[in-house]
This record gives C-alpha cells, sequence and structure tokens, in this order.
C-alpha cells in the first residue's frame, strides 16, 4: 500500500502553474512534504516569482487537493520564498519539455 507521503507526491503532480505546462512538483516549486502525527501534511511550497497573480489559487489548489486525500486528517500549506526558486530546482523531465537542457 502507499504511504501518505507518495499520494501527497501524486496529487501534487496534478498542479499546474499557469504560465508552464509542467507540475509543480516537477518545477520543484514543493520544498518539502511532511507527514505528522493524525497524518496531518505539511506542503512547504514556492511559487515560480514572488508576485505571481494566481498565487492564492494554486496554494488553494494544493491544499484541497492534499485534504481529500483518504487517510489525511488535515492538511496546511506553507509559502515561502527562502530559497528563491530557480530552474536549476527543476527535474530533468521539466527542463526538457519546457527546452531548458
Amino acid at each position: 500500500m502507499e504511504n501518505i507521503r507518495d499520494r501527497v507526491i501524486e496529487v501534487l503532480q496534478t498542479v499546474f502553474d499557469p504560465e508552464l505546462p509542467v507540475n509543480i512538483y516537477e518545477l520543484g516549486l514543493v520544498y518539502d512534504i511532511k507527514v505528522g502525527e493524525n497524518n496531518t501534511v505539511e506542503v512547504v511550497m514556492t511559487l515560480t516569482a514572488p508576485a505571481c497573480p494566481v498565487a492564492g489559487d494554486i496554494v488553494f489548489e494544493v491544499q484541497q487537493k492534499v485534504s481529500a486525500i483518504e487517510g489525511v486528517s488535515d492538511a496546511h500549506v506553507q509559502l515561502t520564498f527562502d530559497p528563491p526558486w530557480t530552474k536549476d530546482m527543476m527535474s530533468e523531465e521539466a527542463r526538457l519539455e519546457l527546452g531548458f537542457m
């Protein structure tokens, strides 16, 4: 059986940055996933730009999708800009898809 962290990663791969056709996990926007007692989940993430106009939408979507995972009792999304996101944080697959190789 998959663990909760694996399911959180799967769900995060369905959340896309509106400006780039790549999910937030492959973009490297997810810095940490913590599964605590009682299966509470904290996702620490950033955005491609601090002034991202859809920041609230992305955070809300992550919160909603992680909360909906069976077995998750509560979900929190912490937005951080430290360290700032760079293209180097993207997976090789994402860089290939966007032509950054």
